[in-house]
């Protein structure tokens, strides 16, 4: 009962009419026909002045859509004195718009806000000065814990410029700023798609809605939190979304065509017949119910759909604008590829076993949190080899770790810190994108893990069927390096003149606004892309990881961390396309031969409206076939010898 009252709040026309609905057919019953007539077309009048407004101010914008026909149709019939077929116009049109606000509200209500992951809060630390030294002269570290004396929480809105912080072990950072400490380490790839940690060193600049490592810092404030990256980032999205055209539905598109032919052919049948009775008897039969709810219930029909198959989508728009997509493009980190380190080859030193290597290292990486110390991990357990036990761990933040595993003393980290062991070690040949974890055992210098985040098993399978469906261009958007994104873009069969390196989120905003082929499909996460998602005519964001910017800023959002859903957020788009498009002409053209018909005088008007409710109901059955699979649904995997990531 609850749901329902909230439903009849948020739209109470429906609610209204369906009462005075019920009340004019009671009155009919009770042989009070006068009565029901006067309640009825007095209630149509007042939504007749009401809908006409808002149509005036529509077309005023050079907007013509379905408010046009409809109000022609109510007009018509309250002029006949067809008042219940005027009654039903009004609930179907009211019907229509509370179905296409609820498949919105029903995809959001899946999304978290905007803002959850923004810093509400900030650390000072009073009486430091700007150069980091507390008011003793002294450059310790505060504490950490939430009642540490010398740390005094407040609102991030109130930090000021020149501000001391502290910002705790795997905090968001709140406001940019300059590092104090000698080094610290930041996950930065919502911010620039950079998947491998980055390390600070004193006086570097630090981006607020970065990610601090497992050792907390301190920094200066050098912005307030509405000048920092992270709310430019909104801001960003804020424009994006203001700038955006607004997406034409597909029924709108019928709705002036539709209401001339009408009006053509009941005007012709008076002129012909001398009788303006038949002009009414045409124009019962040209009631828009079939585009004002026929594509609607497509439209919720594919958005259910597609949430099934893990694909949020906000709106009926976004549903048309994914059948006519032309082009795509894509963030490279998170969304090509895994975002996850991948060990690519064990450089061992010699006389060392790499399976023997692998294991030690994996062993003593237990103690880490650190990203790449996962892919070791994972490694490791990938080739079946059992870790050891490791004691008297300890991870020296930025560094590395070090333990003990079955008596022997194991190093793996930089190659820095590994030197401090083994003067000797040596650094690993490293290709584009890659990274090297060094290794020493027992004093002795043992070799290398090279790591990579590799593109996802299906990412190229993706591209050519995207391809294969009419895709025009395929493009990657990335802040990384240009050597990186090529060489990742080209294993997913994206050629060098379609990547763009080295961005900033605006630079991704224009690039997308300026492609000529559209409407543009952009596949992105993190905060970084928010921006590019709002201002493309289709933001697809991989939302599985909880890249809450993105989520809010994109038109759909797939819950599952699977790249091949871009292939099926298209195909469900265009199998609804097509079938409110096939339940559009059902109407119309039964419509259109049911007019005819009347215009000859063989269909009287009460019978007229019976008739167009049939019509109706023909095309809704219709409009229904779009909770059904697409020919093209399927699941996009990766030819075989490609499904697995490479296992060394």
């Amino acid at each position: 009962m609850g749901a329902v009252a909230a439903a009849v709040r948020r739209h109470p026309v429906v609610g209204l009419t369906l009462i005075l609905l019920a009340l004019v057919l009671g009155l009919l019953v009770a042989d009070q026909e006068p009565v029901a007539r006067w309640v009825a077309s007095l209630y149509v009048v007042l939504v007749i002045a009401r809908t006409g407004a808002g149509m005036v101010r529509d077309v005023l914008r050079g907007h013509y859509g379905l408010d046009i026909l409809a109000v022609v149709a109510m007009i018509a019939t309250v002029a006949v004195e067809e008042y219940v077929a005027a009654v039903i116009i009004v609930l179907m049109l009211s019907g229509g718009e509370a179905l296409e606000e609820y498949a919105a509200a029903r995809a959001r209500a899946e999304l978290t806000t905007l803002l959850a992951r923004a810093p509400q809060v900030a650390h000072r630390i009073p009486g430091a000065r700007a150069d980091g030294t507390g008011a003793d002269g002294t450059t310790g570290t505060t504490g950490t814990g939430t009642g540490d004396p010398l740390v005094e929480d407040l609102p991030v809105d109130a930090v000021e410029p020149q501000d001391v912080l502290l910002v705790r072990p795997a905090e968001v950072v709140p406001v940019d700023g300059v590092l104090l400490d000698e080094e610290a380490t930041f996950d930065e790839s919502s911010l620039t798609g950079e998947s491998l940690p980055v390390v600070r060193g004193r006086g570097d600049t630090v981006l607020s809605g970065a990610l601090n490592g497992t050792r907390a810092v301190r920094m200066r404030a050098t912005a307030r939190a509405a000048d920092s990256q992270y709310q430019g980032i909104l801001r960003l999205v804020a424009r994006a979304e203001e700038n955006k055209a607004p997406t034409v539905r597909v029924a709108d598109r019928f709705a002036v065509p539709f209401t001339a032919v009408s009006l053509l052919v009941a005007g012709l049948a008076w002129w012909l017949s001398g009788d303006p009775v038949r002009f009414a008897e045409v124009l019962v039969l040209a009631t828009p119910c079939p585009l004002l709810i026929a594509a609607p219930v497509a439209f919720l029909g594919g958005t259910s759909r597609a949430a099934h198959l893990g694909i949020v989508v906000k709106g009926g728009g976004t549903l048309e604008a994914l059948a006519r997509a032309r082009s795509v493009a894509f963030d490279k980190t998170g969304t090509l590829s895994r975002g996850e380190p991948e060990l690519v080859r064990v450089d061992a030193a010699p006389g060392t076993d790499p399976d023997e290597l692998l294991r030690l290292a994996a062993s003593a990486e237990q103690h880490s949190s650190h990203v790449l110390a996962e892919g070791v991990i994972r490694a490791a357990r990938r080739r079946g080899l059992a870790l050891a036990e490791a004691v008297d761990g300890e991870e020296l933040a930025t560094h590395g770790v070090t333990a003990t595993v079955e008596g022997r003393q194991i190093v793996v980290g930089k190659l820095q810190l590994v030197r401090e062991t083994d003067p000797t070690a040596y650094p690993a040949e490293l290709g584009a994108g890659q990274t090297a974890v060094s290794v020493a055992v027992g004093g002795r210098f043992a070799g290398n893990l090279v790591l990579a985040d590799p593109l996802r098993p299906n990412a190229a399978a993706t591209v050519q069927v995207l391809r294969d469906l009419g895709i025009r261009d395929v493009v990657v958007l990335t802040g990384d390096n240009r050597t990186t994104a090529v060489s990742l873009a080209a294993d997913a069969g994206v050629e060098p003149s379609g990547v763009h390196a080295e961005l900033l989120p605006q630079d991704k905003v224009r690039i997308v606004t300026a492609m000529p082929h559209r409407p543009v499909v952009m596949v992105g996460d993190g905060i970084n892309d928010a921006p590019v998602l709002a201002a493309a005519d289709v933001g697809i964001a991989m939302g599985a990881r909880g890249a809450t910017a993105a989520s809010e800023a994109a038109d759909v959002v797939i819950t599952r961390d699977d790249i091949g859903k871009v292939v099926q957020a298209v195909e469900v788009g265009r199998h609804t396309y097509r079938v409110a498009l096939t339940a559009i002409w059902i109407g119309v053209v039964l419509s259109l031969g049911l007019m005819v018909v009347a215009a000859f005088g063989h269909i009287p008007a009460v019978a007229g409206a019976l008739t167009q409710e049939l019509v109706d109901l023909a095309a809704i059955l219709y409009a229904l076939m779009a909770l059904r699979p697409g020919r093209g649904h399927q699941e996009v995997v990766a030819p075989a010898a490609e499904r697995e990531p490479v296992r060394v």
